[in-house]
């Protein structure tokens, strides 16, 4: 007989031992695949997908590009799924505050670079903010089911920038072209050692959000509203306003993201803008472990995973499906060694029953 037991609390060096079996495992049947499928040596292979995350300074600026957006729509999600509220909505979030910081960059672009900029950045934290505070209410007044609510506003907000890029918002010079003007440079975000300044933010945003979640009061009130309901009522906390801020800020930073994206990334606004972040980013805040120091480090090289197997497609002559299958296995393995880490599988033996004579 199976059963399926939750573990004691594990060692951090067994689950850091758990972990490295996860990824050796993956990278182990990655080469078998390398090898039956495709007939190349899997060393070859990943040689070449390091060198694809880190082997010029241009890969290396895309990884670190990918990686501030990753990193700072993970701790937005952080922030919300640690009160157990499940935000499926960056994708919508990150939308929204672009749409709001765009709204600024295209219509004042002779306002000074920095003030804009400013103005824009709030805009941006506002506008992902207010869009996520639609299913918190829903959610602190109704007790209505966020995971769906927000899934299903993430479309809408797509449809919203759909419509200005083919409509209101349509550059008339683009000669047809559906396409919005490209931002002035005063609503461009500088760069820092060839790299846009949001890698700065993203290092910044992981001390205070670690502060905010391991230090505050009212991270103290996240954590205890997660854990229990009645908890949280005992200990005095209040319930629909925790609930409506958490989410804000967590919406605020998705937000802030969709701003970077448009002003550093895109230099405009477009329906590409979220590029799945909002959805990659629920794959590296679990992880993470909900802790932004992990969240970096993930969001970091998962970034070099993607660019990497982006890479490999062209240096090792491997089809796009196959390095998607490779990334893929990479992912199923450390996600799926999270079980073992958690639970133990134990195998017991039948009882014999004397009466009945017979197994049970």
């Amino acid at each position: 007989m199976i059963r399926i037991a939750k573990r004691a609390k594990m060692s951090k060096a067994k689950s850091a031992g758990i972990r490295l079996l996860a990824i050796l495992l993956a990278l182990l049947t990655s080469a078998v695949l390398i090898v039956l499928a495709l007939s190349l040596h899997p060393l070859d292979v990943y040689i070449a997908l390091f060198k694809g995350a880190f082997g010029s300074a241009y890969r290396i600026r895309e990884v670190v590009e990918s990686a501030t957006a990753l990193t700072i729509v993970s701790l937005g999600i952080t922030i919300a799924f640690k009160m157990q509220f499940w935000n499926i909505g960056g994708e919508g979030q990150i939308c929204m505050g672009a749409f709001f910081a765009s709204f600024l960059a295209l219509n004042f672009p002779e306002m000074s670079k920095p003030l804009l900029l400013t103005l824009m950045i709030l805009a941006g934290m506002l506008g992902g903010g207010l869009w996520a505070l639609i299913p918190a209410y829903f959610k602190a007044k109704w007790r209505t089911n966020e995971t769906i609510i927000t899934l299903m506003m993430n479309y809408v907000a797509l449809k919203w920038l759909t419509y200005l890029q083919f409509g209101p918002w349509k550059d008339p010079n683009a000669l047809g072209f559906p396409k919005i003007a490209n931002f002035a440079d005063n609503a461009i975000l500088p760069e820092v050692f060839g790299v846009h300044i949001g890698w700065i933010f993203a290092l910044i945003l992981v001390v205070l959000v670690s502060i905010f979640l391991n230090h505050s009061k009212k991270g103290y009130e996240i954590a205890v509203l997660g854990e229990s309901e009645n908890t949280a009522l005992y200990a005095g906390v209040n319930i629909k306003r925790t609930i409506i801020t958490a989410v804000f800020i967590s919406g605020a930073l998705c937000g802030l993201t969709g701003m970077i994206q448009a002003s550093a990334v895109n230099n405009t606004l477009s329906v590409e803008i979220s590029k799945g972040i909002g959805f990659t980013a629920i794959i590296t805040t679990w992880l993470g472990f909900l802790k932004p120091a992990f969240i970096l480090v993930v969001s970091i090289l998962f970034a070099a995973l993607v660019q990497g197997g982006s890479f490999i497609q062209t240096a090792v002559g491997i089809p796009q499906a196959v390095a998607e299958l490779l990334q893929g296995l990479i992912l199923f393995f450390v996600l799926g060694c999270e079980f073992f880490i958690r639970y133990k599988v134990v195998l017991e033996k039948p009882l014999f029953n004397v009466r009945r004579g017979t197994k049970e």
